[in-house]
């Protein structure tokens, strides 16, 4: 085992707490899976989770340090991606009742990617691999790289029991409330607001 046995027990437990938590992530996937469904609650928790496999792979690299280097870079980056989402909860609210389906095809990869791009410029999400991951890593017991990798397998298994349940159950929820027109447009207005606030809230976080 390349991390202490306590050290990795801690680990889990403290992730796991931090995710049972509703964050934007939580929301966001059940945002999906109420409106699209639980293959697109799954998608969009695939999203996430490899947004998190490549935030790991950047702190194990040391590359997640150009970040804090050059601000104005991520500042860019995240002002876009919140961007994007303010986009997409507009156009939710404008075509309630009919209009996107984030079951299948296009839309089912739309589901995964702004899962992914939503995760991917998360703040917190920079701050988690720079600050809280190495507190579980020593290069004592062996190659670093290993040492991530292990905590960013734990990190995506979490993310599906979590999230990935969150989704599913949203989405056998939601497919019962879309049969009734007056719901479904309800939940698309709703979930239209709910990615207009948080595209709103990644683009003005610090």
């Amino acid at each position: 085992m390349p991390i202490d046995e306590q050290v990795f027990l801690a680990f889990v437990l403290t992730t796991l707490l931090a995710m049972v938590v509703p964050g934007p992530d939580m929301m966001f996937v059940l945002g999906c899976g109420i409106r699209g469904g639980a293959r697109a609650g799954v998608l969009a928790t695939a999203g996430v989770a490899t947004s998190e496999v490549i935030h790991v792979a950047l702190a194990a690299a040391g590359l997640v340090a150009l970040f804090a280097a050059v601000p104005a870079a991520f500042a860019v980056t995240r002002i876009a991606g919140g961007a994007y989402l303010v986009f997409m909860g507009i156009q939710m609210i404008r075509k309630r009742g009919g209009g996107l389906d984030l079951q299948g095809g296009v839309s089912g990869r739309r589901a995964y990617s702004m899962g992914l791009l939503t995760n991917l410029v998360n703040p917190k999400m920079v701050t988690f691999t720079l600050a809280f991951l190495p507190q579980f890593v020593d290069p004592t017991r062996g190659p670093l790289w290993l040492q991530f990798a292990v905590l960013g397998a734990v990190l995506v298994v979490l993310e599906f029991l979590v999230d990935g349940a969150v989704g599913v159950t949203a989405g056998r929820i939601g497919g019962w409330l879309r049969t009734r027109e007056r719901v479904r447009r309800g939940i698309d207005a709703t979930t239209g607001g709910l990615f207009i606030g948080l595209g709103a809230r990644l683009a003005l976080q610090r």
